[in-house]
């Protein structure tokens, strides 16, 4: 089965997260065959798998997903979003760049090397989850958390988010931001707008405390990370009548951080500017994934000098974008790249990869894997 094959079948799987539909059963029965070990790993409703071939370090883990947004109102697609389709040099369907196109790579790619390279160095691994698109909790966090307790070490990973702009290999990601979520409750007291002595208003409260939120300078960023963001992406109160003062405020904000600042002294901060403006609140924090960077070394050198071979081009090195998987693999030691497709269609009506770019993946990932394990019979 073609890599193009291969990715029609995963896409035909409607595997809206966290359900997998059976795509994971489909990559560990290819892999038993090839001769790697095949482990499901689930957590609650969330499928992970973990295979490996070969064995002792280095550690190279290719890490993907196979659970994808869900499509929208289906009528808007030129075809079904579940129902792969080959139209002007692309495949389309829901999953084809993010990220079921890789996945195929990948397993092809692992296939037609340990067919050539029984005998190579170290093991070649492979990790898929169904949970990188929902709240990331039972899929590769807790697997990290698993490998841990085994002692599991994780040398070098290749990450197939599809991570080129215009065309395959013009962007390798080395390195993600981190994500911290503040989700504020601003404590007053309810009265009518006529009466405000009888009240306490928190939209009063919070507005100056939310512009020092905004006018304060978090960090001046690194050589590898902008300066931190701060961002509102939501903000309520009000009952809904215009003669009410509420009683209570609710906003949600996040920032994007390097290296050049910590999610505890974000946290202190916040919440010292809070109490300095004299806000009654309540937060809670969710810390998505700390920042990672993967400095130059060997996976590094391996996905440049794979790039240049296959696609002619020198990558920009990049860690710009959201958040990953990466940062629960980084975590353990690993060195992190980031290589996949064009994202220009990612989460959108009509997502498709273009034919050119699937087909020559498994050629660009079987490069990396001989540059890393290719000693050996």
């Amino acid at each position: 089965m073609s890599v193009v094959d291969l990715a029609c079948e995963l896409i035909r799987r409607p595997s809206v997260t966290p359900d997998d539909a059976g795509c994971q059963a489909l990559v560990s029965a290819r892999l038993e065959q090839a001769g790697f070990t095949v482990e499901p790993l689930r957590y609650g409703a969330v499928d992970n798998l973990w295979a490996t071939h070969g064995s002792g370090a280095p550690v190279l883990l290719f890490l993907g997903h196979t659970d994808v947004v869900p499509s929208g109102p289906a009528e808007r697609w030129q075809s079904p979003p579940f129902e792969p389709e080959l139209r002007d040099g692309f495949l389309f369907g829901r999953g084809a760049a993010d990220m079921k196109g890789s996945a195929a790579a990948m397993v092809v790619a692992l296939e037609e090397f340990v067919r050539q390279r029984r005998g190579h160095a170290g093991t070649l691994a492979l990790l898929l989850t169904s949970d990188e698109e929902g709240r990331a909790v039972d899929g590769v966090r807790r697997v990290a958390e698993e490998f841990r307790r085994r002692g599991q070490r994780i040398d070098a990973c290749v990450v197939g988010e599809p991570s080129s702009k215009q065309r395959l290999g013009d962007l390798i990601r080395v390195g993600r931001r981190g994500s911290l979520t503040g989700r504020l409750r601003v404590r007053g007291v309810q009265g009518h707008v006529a009466y405000p002595d009888k009240a306490r208003n928190p939209i009063h409260a919070f507005a100056p405390a939310l512009a020092a939120l905004a006018a304060e300078r978090w960090d001046e960023g690194d050589d590898a990370f902008p300066p931190t963001s701060f961002q509102v992406s939501n903000l309520e109160a009000g009952t809904g009548a215009d003669n009410v003062i509420p009683g209570d405020l609710r906003a949600v904000f996040n920032f994007r951080y390097g290296t050049a600042s910590s999610a505890d002294s974000l946290r202190t901060r916040v919440e010292a500017i809070l109490r300095g403006h004299g806000v009654e609140f309540e937060l809670d924090w969710w810390l998505s994934g700390e920042p990672f960077l993967t400095r130059a070394g060997a996976l590094r050198e391996a996905t440049v000098a794979a790039i240049r071979e296959h696609c002619g081009i020198e990558p920009e090195q990049s860690t710009g974008g959201g958040t990953s998987d990466g940062r629960f693999i980084a975590p353990l030691g690993a060195e992190v790249v980031e290589l996949g497709p064009c994202n220009a269609s990612i989460h959108q009506v009509d997502e498709c990869v273009a034919l050119e770019e699937l087909q020559a993946l498994p050629g660009l990932y079987r490069s990396i894997i001989e540059r890393m394990l290719g000693s050996g019979a």
